[in-house]
This record gives C-alpha cells, sequence and structure tokens, in this order.
C-alpha cells in the first residue's frame, strides 16, 4: 500500500536535501505535491524513486532531484511570469506553480497536453495555462517571461526564448551537440546583455521544434 506522505517526506530528506537544494519553497512544493498521480497508475509505486520515469510518447518524467535543482536555479518568486517548454506529466509546471509563479506551459504532444490539462483540472490548478505548439517558439503573445525554464535539450538556445526573456530574467535549458547527453545552462539577461553559465551535465530527451533537433 502506497503512503504519499512519507514517501514523499523521504524523496525531498534523501534525494533533494542531500544532494544541497534548499529552497524552502521548492522542498515545501515537492513535500506537497502528488508525483504519484502525473505517472501512469503501474508505475505509481516507482513515482518517488530516484529516477526519470517514462510517461509515453517517448518523453519521460523527470528525477525528483532534477526537478528541485532545476526549481531552486530559476530563483523564482511569487507573482513571477514563468514560461515551460515541454509540459510533459505536468509536474514540473505544478512544482512551480505551487511556488507561486504564474505558468505558462507549451506541449508539442497532443496526447500529453491533454493528458496534462486534464490532470490541473482535476488538482484544481487553474493557475497553470497550457497551449499546444512547438515550444522553441515560445508563447509570444504573453511575452515577456520573468523566468523560462525548457525541459529538454536541444544542439543551441532558441533565439525566440531569448528575446522573450524579460530584462533580469533567468532561462535554464540543457544545450548539447549529441542527443542525451547535455549541459544544464543559465542564461541571463541584464541591460540587454545575455549571459550564459554552466550548471553541469544533464540528460533530457530531445527538444523538437524549428529550433530544436
Amino acid at each position: 500500500m502506497l503512503d504519499p506522505v512519507r514517501l514523499r517526506e523521504r524523496m525531498v530528506r534523501d534525494q533533494i536535501q542531500a544532494r544541497g537544494v534548499t529552497d524552502e519553497r521548492v522542498l515545501d512544493a515537492m513535500r506537497t505535491l502528488p508525483r504519484h498521480l502525473f505517472v501512469e497508475e503501474a508505475l505509481a509505486y516507482k513515482a518517488y524513486g530516484d529516477a526519470p520515469l517514462p510517461i509515453g510518447e517517448g518523453q519521460t518524467i523527470s528525477q525528483p532531484y532534477i526537478v528541485a535543482l532545476m526549481s531552486e536555479l530559476l530563483e523564482v518568486e511569487p507573482g513571477m511570469k514563468v514560461l515551460e517548454i515541454g509540459t510533459g506529466s505536468g509536474y514540473q509546471a505544478a512544482v512551480l506553480a505551487r511556488m507561486g509563479a504564474d505558468v505558462h506551459t507549451v506541449e508539442r504532444i497532443k496526447k500529453l497536453f491533454h493528458a496534462a490539462r486534464k490532470r490541473f483540472m482535476d488538482m484544481r490548478m487553474f493557475s497553470v495555462k497550457l497551449k499546444l505548439d512547438d515550444g522553441t517558439m515560445g508563447w509570444p503573445e504573453e511575452a515577456p517571461f520573468d523566468r523560462i525554464i525548457v525541459t529538454a535539450g536541444g544542439p543551441e538556445v532558441p533565439e525566440p526564448l531569448v528575446d522573450q526573456l524579460a530584462d533580469n530574467g533567468r532561462m535554464l535549458i540543457p544545450v548539447g551537440e549529441s542527443r542525451r547527453n547535455q549541459t544544464l545552462v543559465l542564461v541571463e539577461k541584464r541591460d540587454g546583455e545575455v549571459i550564459r553559465t554552466d550548471k553541469g551535465g544533464v540528460a533530457f530527451v530531445d527538444l523538437v521544434g524549428s529550433h530544436g533537433w
């Protein structure tokens, strides 16, 4: 029998805090969000493990630590407008929404888009706005964004996303010349200048679109 509360506490303590994530809003969001509802019922018992899980259509829900790390590196404050590229299961968007962000998320795969939308409705997370489209083009009608998070790896940082990042904004994106093997890049915009900082190696599914693979 699944004990989600106990499993979440252990996940946060052993996988996230133990690796140095300290942002209390990240920790609180991941302690309270029922991660097992973001995967297929048959995989619910694995939902709090230290690994990514398949969600269908060749996509995955990221390892809990990676979700926590990226959420902390974004430095999201309540009320900030955040763009997520790659809705997937919806878990990363839900974490950011629990942290107080105004989340806009773009998914290119119709089946995942509809499943995530239903999940948000069932959980009454009405603050998350979804769009079915090529995420590498961003969401120009809603720009600029205080923060942008990309949950798939591409060969470069898409220019439309840089353009849609607000001044003093932060973007996180996995970038690499080989698929499934990228560097997590922090992109900051300060007085119009774009600054890139490497944040270590990661492995994400492919960023597919006009400015991806």
